[in-house]
């Protein structure tokens, strides 16, 4: 079955409908039991977009092999150069909830392109999914971008899926750094995601300081594998 190819269909939809600037959202790293959560910001005025075609081969993240996603991540920071990773620590995901910590990172990402002197006048953040986890994180600014949601926007909109990319790439480059020093957690393959061998290295050795422990199971308990893909 083909792979849906995600277009500017609703990115050129809020630019008619008055956004100055449209900004893809989307996290990743949010169902590992190791690791920072990560959140990936792609900035595009509508002249950008139109300048230059989406890089061909851009998906989803998830939809797209590891070899596949780096090479495509110079391509998508070089399509949409206004772009940021955000992160919130395993200690910050402990103590603030996921919820707090996706929104927690996502500002640091916007705050990174504000302090770069991207215009928030105007602009409209297009973020993934149906819950809208980012406004009540936004720092106490006189301008503000508006946030919507779309479900499946990583897979549809080509703007959020070069953050979705971005954001992967980065945080998979995070956990095969973090491996050279505890290769035992396999965190090159699995990158901090659950796993049966995953697991029985936590088991074996007690947990590391990436990981979030309140996530981690019982040892008597069935194992949840999640695809590091997510």
């Amino acid at each position: 079955m083909a792979v849906a190819e995600p277009t500017l269909e609703r990115e050129r939809a809020l630019f008619a409908d008055g956004a100055a600037l449209v900004i893809g959202c989307d996290e990743v790293g949010r169902g590992a039991i190791a690791g920072p959560v990560a959140v990936g910001v792609s900035a595009a005025s509508l002249d950008e977009l139109e300048a230059a075609p989406v890089p061909a081969g851009l998906r989803d993240s998830k939809l797209l092999s590891e070899k596949r996603r780096d090479a495509l991540e110079p391509l998508a920071r070089a399509w949409l150069p206004r772009s940021a990773v955000g992160l919130a620590s395993p200690a910050e995901v402990e103590a603030r909830g996921i919820i707090a910590a996706l929104g927690l990172a996502a500002s640091r990402a916007l705050g990174e392109l504000h302090a770069a002197g991207v215009d928030f006048q105007g602009a409209v953040v297009l973020l993934d999914g149906s819950h809208d986890w980012l406004t009540a994180a936004l720092p106490r600014r006189s301008v503000l971008p508006r946030v919507i949601t779309q479900v499946k926007a990583d897979r549809d909109c080509a703007v959020v899926a070069a953050a979705s990319v971005l954001a992967k790439v980065h945080r998979d480059r995070l956990m095969i750094a973090a491996h050279e020093e505890a290769p035992e957690f396999g965190w090159a393959s699995n990158k901090g995601y659950a796993s049966a061998a995953h697991y029985a290295a936590v088991e074996a050795r007690g947990p590391h300081p990436l990981h979030r422990r309140s996530w981690l199971r019982e040892p008597t308990l069935d194992v949840a594998v999640e695809s590091p893909g997510a």
